[in-house]
């Protein structure tokens, strides 16, 4: 009895491993086929002979699920109207069933058959969906969906996104269910344009599927806010250059040139664009108020205006916006501008002081000073101003050429030159002659107003000498008559 135990389990245990060892051996014919949404896939039928290696009465045939899809024998083919209709062929030669124009409802188990032999193949689709339609404007979010289909339950992604330079770009996942994932990107530059990848990885089952997409951004190839220097009297252009040439865009969008002086100010309008679907540029200018001129075009889209005299209320914030389907985009140039003066204006006579002024019309970044300094002088003729300042005024008793810097990161951005002529000495004589003179007529006219104040207060004495005179005498009649009468 041992001994039959003994020997019914062994056979019992072949057979459990005759039995995992079949189901090793099927699994192995089973394989996993990704496809995109609106894209094809070849299925290929594994293990079976070429064409020209089959015999006549050889039987294949495809089937989705319990579905016949396609069926070949006596090297003739058939197709069965199904949902797969129109989108799907067989390459007679080693009986791949191709299918295109993808959905997400054709994932699923596709079987092919050939005798004993079955191949099934577990597709797997995906649908990758970009925000409008991968047009954007620069600054603009993208928001990517991700939507998967398949046999079984979906499994678990990851997503890894690469940018058109092939550099990793971490998104930020907004929603997450097994089906479809929500991510959004980082805001978009103009050099973003271009050719961008998702990699989709799963471990079970292992899959490993990029995805690529194409995304366009309009905008400025200015950065978002630049500054530019200028001093009085000079000419300046600023210039915006669009990007929409460079990345081909294909659709007319429309825009404008704004000026105000300073945060908060009205807004003047300077010109407006079109840019047409055949990159024609069109402006038209809009203030006749503002003097300025736009320069020739080139062959680039550029949005140019010159100032060709540059006043110190010409500062400010110069926006340019572009306008497209409704939503916007703008990039701006805050213009500073630099003057000098001297109080008081003309030669510096020998002895004398003057004031040197130097001005900015807006705010300074931390990074940038003023700096006063006579060419050829000593240390002693340089003055620097302090953080945030925008006024700097130095008094000099030397003449020569004077020189204002604007200075940022070290970098001298702009100069304003001030020539400070030495009077001639003939000058100095007739000013220290003029100033003895008026001295001494001043000293001249304050004795003759006390020699005349002195008279006056004599005359004034007599008066009231001789008035005290009348009284007495007055008096003195009135007594005498009055003893006559008694």
């Amino acid at each position: 009895m041992e001994l039959c135990s003994t020997a019914v389990s062994c056979m019992a245990a072949t057979f459990l491993l005759l039995h995992l060892g079949l189901i090793s051996s099927m699994a192995q014919q089973n394989e996993v086929q990704t496809g995109l949404v609106g894209g094809e896939v070849t299925l290929k039928c594994t293990g079976i002979p070429l064409d020209s290696k089959l015999s006549q009465d050889a039987v294949v045939s495809w089937m989705y699920y319990d579905t016949l899809l396609w069926r070949m024998e006596k090297n003739k083919a058939w197709k069965k109207s199904t949902f797969l209709t129109g989108r799907t062929d067989i390459k007679m030669e080693n009986k791949q069933l191709k299918v295109w124009d993808l959905k997400l409802s054709d994932a699923g188990i596709y079987t092919c058959k050939y005798g004993s032999h079955e191949v099934r193949i577990s597709l797997h689709i995906f649908k990758l969906t970009v925000s409008l339609d991968g047009h954007f404007l620069q600054n603009e979010v993208p928001e990517l969906i991700l939507m998967q289909n398949s046999s079984g339950p979906p499994p678990n992604l990851n997503i890894t996104l690469f940018n058109s330079n092939n550099n990793r770009v971490t998104p930020q996942l907004q929603s997450k269910t097994r089906q479809k994932y929500i991510v959004n990107l980082k805001k978009l530059e103009a050099m973003d344009s271009g050719t961008w990848v998702c990699q989709v990885h799963s471990d079970s089952p292992l899959i490993n599927q990029n995805i690529s997409f194409v995304v366009t951004v309009l905008g400025f190839q200015n950065p978002d806010l630049e500054r530019k220097y200028a001093t009085v009297d000079s000419t300046v252009i600023l210039s915006w250059h669009l990007n929409s040439q460079k990345i081909k865009w294909k659709e007319g969008f429309t825009g404008q040139l704004n000026w105000k002086q300073q945060e908060g100010a009205n807004a003047h309008e300077l010109l407006d664009f079109e840019v047409t679907a055949q990159g024609d540029l069109h402006e038209t200018k809009k203030s006749s108020n503002f003097l300025f001129e736009i320069p020739e075009r080139k062959a680039e889209i550029i949005i140019e205006v010159k100032i060709p005299k540059v006043y110190f209320n010409h500062s400010g914030q110069y926006q340019c916006q572009l306008e497209y389907q409704g939503r916007h985009v703008q990039s701006k140039i805050e213009l500073v501008v630099m003057k000098v003066s001297a109080n008081p204006d003309g030669p510096l006579s020998r002895g004398a002081n003057m004031t040197l002024t130097c001005q900015v019309s807006g705010p300074l970044p931390p990074n940038a000073y003023l700096r006063w300094e006579r060419v050829n002088g000593t240390n002693m003729d340089v003055k620097n101003s302090r953080q945030h300042e925008v006024k700097l005024e130095v008094n000099i008793s030397a003449a020569g050429l004077w020189s204002c810097h604007l200075i940022e990161d070290n970098d001298r951005k702009i100069s304003l030159h001030y020539h400070v002529e030495e009077a001639p000495v003939w000058i100095s004589y007739v000013i220290i002659g003029a100033s003895v003179a008026g001295s001494l007529l001043v000293f001249a006219l304050g004795c003759l107003c006390i020699i005349s104040g002195i008279s006056w207060q004599r005359r004034m004495q007599r008066r009231r000498r001789m008035a005290q005179a009348r009284q007495y005498l007055l008096e003195n009649k009135t007594c005498q008559c009055q003893h006559r009468l008694n």
